[in-house]
């Protein structure tokens, strides 16, 4: 888009709609590490990360694909869905808060900021786990969905399932 002597092309990462600098920077500048949740295709995936000079550090991680290898997780369930996201949020707590670190600050890139969202419900894990991020009340979805009771009763169980297991880990 950019031509001629006097313009400067965007960041590359910019250019294709998978940045937003400006937000980036917001979050950097507090100092806290970010609790990035970002949803795939197939499941979600929840990292405390620390800025550095150069280049960001991973402190901590958890996945879809961590909760059927590590947490009971029924392998032909959904990995990204509403209870898998609030799993992998708990998963990531526990994680963090092992390793020395109690407060974050939530980073959901691109992703829309639509009440009850999936992303919100690794929020939701992650304050339940133990993490201080902050955030507001309305904005989580209800305990029905993140049980999985709106799924079906059989999800119910493998959540409570699941969380017991995390919860003894």
């Amino acid at each position: 888009m950019a031509h001629g002597k006097n313009q400067r092309r965007k960041y590359a990462r910019r250019e294709h709609g998978l940045t937003d600098y400006r937000r980036r920077l917001k979050l950097l500048r507090g100092g806290e590490p970010r609790a990035v949740v970002r949803v795939t295709n197939t499941q979600v995936i929840c990292q405390l990360v620390g800025y550095e000079m150069d280049g960001d550090k991973i402190l901590a991680t958890s996945s879809g694909s961590n909760l059927v290898s590590d947490y009971k997780w029924p392998k032909k369930a959904s990995r990204k869905s509403v209870p898998a996201c609030y799993l992998a949020g708990l998963v990531l707590a526990k994680q963090a808060t092992a390793a020395g670190h109690d407060s974050a600050v939530l980073d959901i890139g691109l992703a829309a900021a639509s009440k009850g969202n999936r992303v919100f419900a690794a929020l939701k894990g992650m304050v339940d786990g133990g993490l201080e991020i902050p955030h507001g009340e309305d904005i989580l979805p209800d305990e029905e969905r993140l049980s999985g009771s709106h799924i079906s009763d059989k999800m119910s169980k493998s959540v409570a399932a699941s969380k017991k297991a995390i919860e003894g880990a």
